[in-house]
């Protein structure tokens, strides 16, 4: 059966787009077909900014650009700011474009820290209005444990050609630092901070210079959104797991913080894998919280 542009459809269900993971099987074959995705090592260590890159040289999947969390996925610090802004949104999208992305391009990041990264450029795409989107489920240690090869060469910088514009209407919403202190007046979003809990609690802050968290917020530290393997949990364990925290909050007054606005939006990520689509970010977080003159700071567990 063909529909209206001539595809049968099978056709039609290879080619739509895949906006939350992609297995390393599925990467694999779409490497192979006539349209590649635009594939994304986003591999960081926030103790050594430049490892990332000197695991990119030593060995990454072939066809893949990195990008660099400081460099090229954060925006300039300032003394009020939190510890990775985000960029300027036209000047992403023309770093994208200068990668290859188009609007109708499916885009691929992975890292080797469990989606930790990857899903900073899955949000920031969709922050430009791009939803054909994924993360690589499981990294790059998915991808070696399939068997599939890596190699040293860098990818390609595609050959200059007129950019369409990548800038859409967003997909996704952000908070600012005055929004989340009038909260704690009215308490209609909850936050949902992404740290680990010891930092949560005020404990063992080694990045930023105050420890504690957001009056009112409550722990789900990213990581809890793996199973044993390092890939996502099913989407019915992570909707039972963020409809418990949420505790009768709807998707759309849920707001993901963290440190600095990164593993912030690998709660995002697993909250769109469990249907729970709306949340927002709030891009400063702690680091730029704990700055405030005045903003008051809570330590302890969960609420």
């Amino acid at each position: 059966m063909l529909n209206e542009r001539g595809q049968t459809l099978a056709d039609h269900h290879k080619t739509m787009p895949i906006e939350t993971l992609m297995s390393a099987d599925q990467l694999a074959r779409a490497l192979a077909g006539p349209a590649a995705p635009l594939l994304v090592d986003c591999s960081f260590d926030l103790a050594d900014p430049q490892a990332g890159q000197r695991a990119y040289a030593q060995g990454h999947i072939p066809g893949a650009h990195y990008l660099h969390l400081e460099a090229d996925l954060s925006g300039p610090v300032t003394d009020r700011s939190g510890r990775h802004p985000l960029p300027d949104r036209a000047g992403f999208a023309s770093r994208m474009a200068g990668l290859g992305a188009r609007p109708d391009t499916q885009v691929v990041a992975y890292d080797n820290a469990g989606g930790m990264y990857a899903a900073r450029l899955w949000w920031l795409m969709r922050w430009l209005g791009h939803g054909a989107v994924a993360v690589l489920d499981g990294g790059l240690a998915a991808w070696r444990a399939a068997g599939l090869p890596v190699t040293a060469e860098p990818a390609p910088v595609p050959l200059p050609e007129p950019e369409e514009c990548l800038l859409r209407e967003s997909l996704v919403r952000t908070v600012q630092y005055d929004t989340v202190r009038a909260n704690l007046q009215t308490g209609r979003l909850l936050l949902i901070d992404a740290r680990a809990p010891d930092r949560f609690r005020g404990e063992n802050e080694t990045l930023d210079p105050v420890g504690g968290h957001i009056p009112g917020a409550r722990n789900r530290l990213f990581r809890d959104n793996l199973d044993s393997a390092g890939r996502f949990k099913t989407p019915a364990e992570l909707r039972q797991a963020f409809e418990a925290l949420a505790d009768g909050h709807a998707p759309t007054e849920l707001v993901s913080q963290c440190g600095s606005g990164v593993t912030a939006c690998h709660n995002l990520l697993a909250l769109e894998i469990a249907g729970l689509s709306g949340a927002a970010l709030y891009p400063g977080s702690w680091s730029e919280w704990c700055r405030q003159p005045g903003a008051p700071i809570a330590t302890g567990p969960n609420p």
